[in-house]
C-alpha cells in the first residue's frame, strides 16, 4: 500500500483542528478516494467506513411505540374537553385516570399501549403517585400545551428520571439525601450551563486552575480554552501500562494526587471515560474522596456519565462524593435518541457549591441579589440548581425556563421502561452488539487491549506507538515517531481505504493513538477496519525495514 500523497506539512496544518472538524476532512479525502481522481480509469471500490462519531445505529423502540400510543389517548383527551374540526381543549385531570385504563382496554392492538400501561402501572406502584395526577402529567405534557411547570423538571418526571439514576448511576444504592435534577437539552447543553452558572455565580472565575482527567471528550478540552474561561488547566492523566506494554488507560496514583492541590478548583471526568471507555476504578474513586475528606474539600467534581449503562455494576462518583459533585447523564447512547436531546444535571441538595455561595464576600452577594433579584424576594435563597435553570434563559425569561414536556415525557417512558424486564433485557443486547464489534476489530487488527471488568466498549482507544513498541520492539517506535506525523495512519485509512477514525491526541491522549467509535456500524464493517488498520501498520513496518 503506497503512502498518503498529502505532505507532512499539510498533515501538519490539519492536525492542529479539533478531531470533529478533522473527521469531516478525512470524510472528503474518503469521498474523493470513491469518486476516483481525474484522469483515473478507475474508482475506488472501498465503502467508506465512518466510525469517527460515536451515534449508536440502534434505536429503543417500545419505549417509543408507547410515547406515540400514549399521543392518541393525549388527543381523545383533548377532544373531549373541546370537539370542532382540528380544535381541542387542554386535557382534565379529574378521571383521567380511569379514562386511561377505558382506553387502554378499549385499544388492544394499538402498538406500544401494553407497554405504556406496564410504565404507568409501574410508576404508580413504586413511586407510590395518585393515579389522575401521574396520568394528566403524562397527557398534558404530551399535548406540549403548556410551558414546563415546575420549570426545572415536572414533579413526577423528576422522581421518576431520580429513581432511573438510582438503579443505573448508583446500583440501586443511592447515597443519603435527596438530588434534585434539572432537566436539560442533552448533555452538551448540561455542559454549557454548567460552566456558565459556576462562572455566573463566582465559583469559578476567569484564569482559575481547573483539572481534566484525559483522555476525555474533546469539548472539555475546548470550553476551558474560550476566551470566557481562560482557565489554567491541569492534566490528570490515563498513563499507566501492563507488564507487557498494553496501554491501560487507568490513572496512577500520583496523576490522581494532582487534585490535592486547593488551588484546583474543579475537575471534569467523563465515566465511563470517552474514548478509552473505562469506568473509573475503586482505587482511585477511594483516593478522589480521600483527597476531597482531607486536603481539597471543596473540589468541586463535574462527572458525565452518559456511558454508564455500558457497564455492568456501574456506580457513579456522585455515589461517593455526593456534596461535590455535579452529576451529568444523557439518555443519548443507551436509548438511541441522540436526536431527542434529553439529559439531565443532578446536584445533591446538601452541597457545597450552595455552601460557598452563602460565604461569598458581601459585595459578590450584593451582585448575585441583584442578578436573581426578580425572581425571588428572598434571592440569596435560591439554590444553585434553580440558579442553573435560571441561566440557562438569561434569567430574565427564567419564567419560559425548561425542558419541552414532549422530550419530558419521553424521558419518562425511557426510565420506566429500564425498570421493567424488557428495559433490562435491552440493556443486556446493546451491551453485547459493543463487545461484538470490540471482539471483531481487534480480531482484524491483530491488536492487544487489556482486559478490565469495567470497560463498556462504546469506543475504544488503540495506542499504535506503545503496540508498535509492543510487537517491533523501540527501534521500530523510534522509526515512526521520527518519520511520520502522529494523524499520519489517518490519512492513510481514509485515502487508501475510505475509513474514517478519530486522532486521540485530540482527546488529550497519546499523539499516535486512534479512537474508534464501535456503535455506529455494521458488525462485520469492523473486521474490515481492522484489517486494514493491520494492512497500515504492516506497512510501516516493512518502511522500517527497509530504511534499517
Amino acid at each position: 500500500m503506497p503512502k498518503t500523497t498529502f505532505t507532512r506539512e499539510e498533515i501538519q496544518s490539519y492536525a492542529r483542528l479539533s478531531p470533529f472538524e478533522l473527521k469531516d476532512t478525512f470524510i472528503r479525502i474518503a469521498q474523493a478516494a470513491q469518486a476516483g481522481k481525474p484522469g483515473q480509469k478507475e474508482k475506488s471500490s472501498a465503502q467508506m467506513l465512518n466510525a469517527g462519531r460515536g451515534n449508536p445505529n440502534w434505536t429503543a423502540t417500545g419505549p417509543r411505540e408507547a410515547f406515540h400510543a400514549l399521543g392518541y389517548f393525549a388527543i381523545a383527551e383533548s377532544r373531549r374537553v373541546w370537539t370542532a374540526d382540528n380544535l381541542g381543549g387542554m386535557p382534565e385531570r379529574p378521571g383521567s385516570g380511569e379514562r386511561f385504563e377505558a382506553f387502554v382496554r378499549s385499544h388492544p392492538g394499538l402498538p406500544g399501549v401494553e407497554l405504556l400501561h406496564q410504565c404507568v402501572e409501574l410508576a404508580v406502584e413504586r413511586f407510590g403517585f395518585a393515579r389522575d395526577d401521574f396520568v394528566h402529567e403524562l397527557t398534558d405534557s404530551s399535548i406540549g400545551d403548556n410551558y414546563p411547570v415546575p420549570d426545572r423538571m415536572l414533579t413526577h418526571a423528576e422522581q421518576i428520571v431520580r429513581g432511573y439514576l438510582t438503579d443505573e448511576m448508583f446500583g440501586g444504592t443511592p447515597p443519603p439525601g435527596t438530588l434534585s435534577l434539572f432537566a436539560t437539552e442533552g448533555g452538551t447543553a448540561a455542559m454549557c450551563y454548567v460552566f456558565d452558572s459556576l462562572m455566573k455565580n463566582g465559583i469559578l472565575k476567569k484564569g482559575d486552575r481547573i483539572a481534566l482527567m484525559v483522555p476525555v471528550f474533546t469539548p472539555y478540552i475546548e470550553i476551558p480554552e474560550l476566551d470566557t474561561y481562560e482557565f489554567d488547566v491541569v492534566p490528570v492523566e490515563a498513563s499507566l501500562f501492563t507488564e507487557a506494554g498494553v496501554r491501560e488507560w487507568r490513572y496512577p496514583a500520583e496523576e490522581i494526587d494532582k487534585l490535592a492541590d486547593p488551588a484546583v478548583k474543579l475537575v471534569c471526568l467523563v465515566n465511563p471515560s470517552n474514548p478509552p471507555s473505562l469506568a473509573l476504578g475503586q482505587r482511585v474513586a477511594d483516593q478522589i474522596r480521600d483527597i476531597v475528606a482531607t486536603r481539597n474539600p471543596r473540589l468541586i467534581l463535574v462527572t458525565d456519565d452518559v456511558y454508564g449503562t455500558f457497564v455492568d455494576g456501574f456506580r457513579s462518583i456522585a455515589a461517593d462524593l455526593p456534596r461535590n459533585t455535579l452529576l451529568v447523564y444523557s439518555y443519548s447512547k443507551h436509548y438511541g435518541c441522540t436526536g431527542w436531546r434529553l439529559g439531565v444535571i443532578a446536584l445533591h441538595d446538601d452541597n457545597v457549591i450552595d455552601e460557598m455561595i452563602a460565604e461569598l464576600p458581601q459585595g459578590e452577594k450584593d451582585r448575585l441579589d441583584k442578578r436573581y433579584g426578580t425572581l425571588s424576594l428572598d434571592p440569596s435563597g435560591i439554590r444553585f440548581i434553580d440558579r442553573l435553570v435560571a441561566d440557562s434563559r438569561q434569567v430574565a425569561l427564567n419564567h419560559t425556563a425548561g425542558l419541552s414536556l414532549p422530550q419530558q415525557v419521553m424521558m419518562v417512558l425511557f426510565s420506566l421502561f429500564d425498570l421493567l424486564e424488557e428495559g433490562r433485557a435491552y440493556k443486556d443486547r446493546v451491551r453485547a452488539i459493543v463487545r461484538r464489534r470490540l471482539d471483531l476489530l481487534l480480531e482484524g487488527a491483530q491488536m492487544k487491549i487489556a482486559d478490565d471488568p469495567k470497560r463498556a466498549a462504546y469506543y475504544v482507544e488503540l495506542d499504535l506507538l506503545a503496540e508498535a513498541e509492543r510487537v517491533h520492539g523501540k527501534d521500530f517506535a523510534d522509526f515512526l515517531r521520527r518519520t511520520y506525523e502522529p494523524v499520519d495512519p489517518l490519512f492513510r485509512l481514509a485515502e487508501q481505504t475510505s475509513v474514517v477514525l478519530l486522532n486521540g491526541g485530540g482527546f488529550d491522549g497519546p499523539e499516535w493513538s486512534v479512537r474508534v467509535s464501535l456503535a455506529n456500524l455494521d458488525d462485520l464493517d469492523y473486521l474490515k477496519i481492522g484489517h486494514h488498520l493491520r494492512r497500515i501498520f504492516d506497512d510501516y513496518a516493512q518502511e522500517w525495514r527497509a530504511s534499517a
